[in-house]
């Protein structure tokens, strides 16, 4: 071969490298599997209408996270089955998700009983699991790659009903005697466990103090019983089911308690707001997130515009604002960490999520004992001046008060709970 075909050859053998070269490498940073977040999520039976505003809130995290160009080079996928609100589907989805999915990770649905039922698969699998709104759950697992996205704080079985006596004993007179009634299982169990030990931090005398079925949805013969006792507080620990049940009763029968609610799911949805309409006026009930400015952190506004321009068509919560801001909080905890980490070994993210902060759209978090919030930031929320069942209404949260903790008040309890009706 001649001097000039040569250089002529290398020149074109060059020129083909480089270019092979620039259209391979961003074939090769987006190339590989997604990374894989498994888990299960009730989209059916009692915790549907909040695990569909989770899922919405996730999926926007997904999206929103593919959009800036994934997790280490790769895009993220969420993979997910409904539970069907029945703790007995979870092992079988956990599981299904691990070898059949091979899910590089996993974290916990919606609701204390179903992530309960996931974490012995969790620490079988040496996974790390952060849990949604699950209450006081590794006080039982001591599991230390749990993590518990609540605002429940440290002390989290007495902190949905905190608020509430704090607000009570400010009130002269003081009130003397309470009721407490709860499901029999989960949530219930655990808030009403707690409620006793704050009545008995003040002083109060529980007069009334029963359990029912948590499949219970008349709550007529309950709220009979209760005001036979005539107490001047009762705190409800009820599922969204019967929390709705409970409303009705109470209207129905004109049962007039100095102040009632404290610790009951499903007040907090939209769809149970616009249900219940007027009938909500004057209860007090505790809630994890409203629109109020301290509680906004960097991102949430734009998330809220997300969800609420999605929801009517994906049929989930109108508003969103009791699921979407500590669901998507819930994976910008799991991503912070893969980044910082650049590793999706569990044991590395375990270690960084328990020694880290996490600046996300509810704001900075930090996790302590027992995998729980090192800070509470669980309101309490009175219903006041509902005019109709118009949804426009709660969206405005005017009809919704924050009167507690003093940092996130937007307005004053009206007391006795008969003057709100």
């Amino acid at each position: 071969m001649q001097r000039r075909d040569f250089i002529t050859f290398l020149h074109g053998a060059v020129l083909a490298f480089v270019v092979a070269a620039t259209f391979a490498a961003p074939v090769a940073a987006q190339s590989g599997e997604p990374i894989k977040i498994g888990y299960g999520v009730a989209l059916t039976g009692g915790l549907a209408p909040n695990g569909k505003s989770a899922l919405l809130a996730q999926k926007i995290w997904e999206e929103d996270t593919n959009a800036k160009g994934g997790l280490l080079g790769r895009s993220v996928k969420l993979i997910y089955y409904d539970d069907q609100t029945n703790p007995a589907a979870i092992p079988g989805i956990y599981t299904k998700l691990l070898d059949v999915d091979q899910v590089d990770l996993i974290i916990g649905g919606y609701g204390t009983t179903m992530v309960a039922a996931a974490m012995p698969i969790a620490m079988q699998r040496k996974k790390v699991f952060i849990g949604l709104f699950a209450t006081a759950l590794n006080g039982e697992f001591n599991y230390p790659n749990y993590f518990s996205m609540i605002p429940t704080g440290p002390d989290p079985k007495p902190s949905y009903t905190k608020g509430f006596f704090e607000l009570a004993m400010r009130q002269n007179p003081k009130p003397q005697t309470v009721a407490i009634l709860a499901a029999d299982t989960g949530h219930g169990l655990y808030a009403c466990e707690g409620a006793r030990e704050n009545a008995k931090a003040i002083g109060l005398s529980v007069v009334y103090d029963r359990r029912y079925p948590a499949a219970t949805t008349d709550l007529a013969p309950a709220v009979r019983a209760i005001a036979q006792t005539n107490p001047d507080l009762v705190i409800v620990c009820s599922y969204p089911p019967d929390s709705v049940g409970m409303v009705r009763a109470v209207s129905k029968i004109g049962f007039k308690p100095k102040m009632i609610g404290g610790a009951m799911v499903g007040l907090q949805s939209t769809a149970t707001k616009t249900e219940l309409g007027p009938l909500l006026n004057g209860w007090t009930n505790f809630d994890f997130w409203l629109p109020v400015p301290k509680m906004q952190g960097a991102g949430a506004h734009e998330l809220m515009k997300k969800y609420q321009a999605r929801a009517s068509v994906e049929s989930v919560d109108a508003l969103g604002y009791y699921m979407a801001p500590w669901s998507y909080a819930q994976l910008q905890v799991l991503q912070q960490a893969i980044v910082a980490t650049e590793s999706l070994d569990d044991a590395k993210l375990g270690d960084y999520i328990r020694n880290h902060n996490f600046k996300t759209v509810v704001g900075d978090v930090r996790f302590g004992a027992d995998g729980e919030l090192t800070q509470s930031r669980l309101l309490q929320v009175q219903f006041q001046n509902i005019k109709s069942n118009d949804l426009a209404q709660f969206k405005d949260i005017s009809t919704q008060i924050v009167v507690w903790p003093a940092e996130y008040e937007s307005g004053n309890l009206i007391y006795p709970y008969e003057k709100a009706k």
